[in-house]
């Protein structure tokens, strides 16, 4: 057996139905916020599994909304539908940019229809926003809709915001390709926007912050390194403490985002490169203990990903995973389905203090560089304080197979 066989024998407990969280709904207490991750974007059991936990805690904890890695507007179209109106299948529909599976699967639709039936059922109003920065041209026309609808006076300041990115066409690469040869952006225009704007309702204001983080966002794409990716975090940080403030004081959070944005990236490689991570901003933001941060990981199976960016999705297989990683330990030692609780405090077994590899699969993803191109060094403890593993998984079940080329830039690692 593995060196880590015995400790992984004595801290797994088996996962069969959702009744098996209980002692993870026990760790997350009284924590304002819970951070669930995936280790890909394309996987039925993460998405299966993150809802059947979010269930239970919006159910039996009272937590008061769900917030993703995914964009603002796109998500404010489902909010809306879980208090009347068109079906949340209509709204999940809508998502066409690039990757589209993201979001617009079955999966996310069951999820979303039993929010629904729950508001109606409690009278409840939980939500469902997007945390991530990419709607720039989207957020824009949001705000000049809503501007002219309700205060005509204020138009200008967004209009002269939107003409000044007009020339690039909705291009974000384009922008920023005209930001690094020529001294000339639209920083100044959105940030005099950003100002107007401040103290409107909520989602006037999110869709002028996102602009503001996607400007920043495309700019500092052009310089390489951790600092996109770092505005990015900082922006989904920023964005779950607006949403915390207007939900009031008792507030608490559901996060979704892929594991390399959920965990702590002191506990990783992502340090070392200089990135942040919003579970990192989360337990500063909130304090640790009343951050939860989970991870999940899969040994072989099927995801949804593309080739390359903007490429067709695809069913693809996931090789084994490579030999001493986390997921070759839990495949040799764990349940083919099960949970991890960390202790919060005390001595801990050495594989959750050591440093081993954990594979990350982004929306880009190709089998055959697997081994040496998809594995984040962890220390599984620091990174996380729950673990969810299910040895085989497959594909989640996309809306459209729709090939939508907006022309986004990938991210590291791999588009996560």
């Amino acid at each position: 057996m593995h060196r880590y066989g015995d400790e992984v024998a004595a801290i797994a407990r088996p996962l069969r139905d959702p009744g098996d969280l209980e002692v993870l709904l026990d760790r997350a207490g009284d924590a304002r916020v819970v951070l669930i991750g995936e280790a890909s974007h394309g996987t039925h059991e993460f998405y299966a599994w993150r809802a059947a936990l979010t269930r239970r805690l919006i159910e039996e904890r009272g937590f008061s909304f769900v917030a993703v890695e995914g964009d603002w507007p796109d998500c404010a179209r489902v909010d809306a539908t879980l208090r009347g109106g068109p079906p949340p299948r209509e709204a999940l529909l809508g998502y066409d940019r690039w990757p589209t599976w993201m979001w617009a699967n079955e999966e996310t639709v069951d999820f979303a229809e039993w929010l629904r039936g729950h508001n109606e059922r409690a009278g409840a109003t939980v939500g469902f926003h997007g945390l991530d920065v990419y709607s720039l041209w989207e957020s824009l026309r949001e705000i000049l809709v809503w501007l002219r609808e309700h205060q005509p006076d204020r138009v200008p300041v967004a209009l002269r915001a939107y003409q000044c990115f007009e020339p690039y066409n909705e291009d974000p690469q384009a922008y920023a390709y005209a930001t690094r040869f020529v001294p000339h952006s639209c920083e100044d225009q959105v940030v005099r926007m950003l100002i107007e704007l401040r103290g409107h309702e909520l989602g006037v204001r999110q869709n002028a912050e996102v602009v503001a983080g996607a400007e920043h966002y495309y700019r500092a794409m052009m310089e390489g390194g951790a600092r996109s990716w770092n505005v990015r975090d900082r922006h989904m940080d920023a964005t779950l403490g607006r949403l915390m403030d207007h939900y009031g004081p008792s507030a608490r959070a559901v996060v979704w985002a892929h594991n390399t944005h959920v965990g702590d990236g002191r506990a990783t490689d992502q340090s070392r490169h200089g990135e942040v991570t919003l579970g990192e901003l989360a337990r500063e933001r909130f304090g640790a203990g009343d951050v939860v941060l989970v991870g999940f990981g899969s040994y072989r199976g099927t995801v949804i990903a593309g080739y390359a960016w903007g490429a067709p999705m695809e069913v693809m297989s996931v090789p084994a995973a490579r030999p001493g990683s986390l997921e070759d330990v839990l495949h040799a030692a764990a349940p083919s389905e099960a949970l991890f609780v960390f202790p919060p405090l005390g001595s801990r077994p050495d594989l959750l203090v050591d440093e081993v590899p954990h594979r990350a699969i982004g929306v880009v993803y190709r089998p055959e560089r697997d081994r040496w191109s998809n594995y984040v060094p962890s220390a599984l403890g620091d990174r996380y304080d729950a673990f969810l593993w299910i040895d085989e998984t497959k594909a989640l079940r996309p809306l459209h197979p729709l090939r939508i080329d907006t022309r986004e830039p990938e991210t590291f690692p791999s588009g996560v």
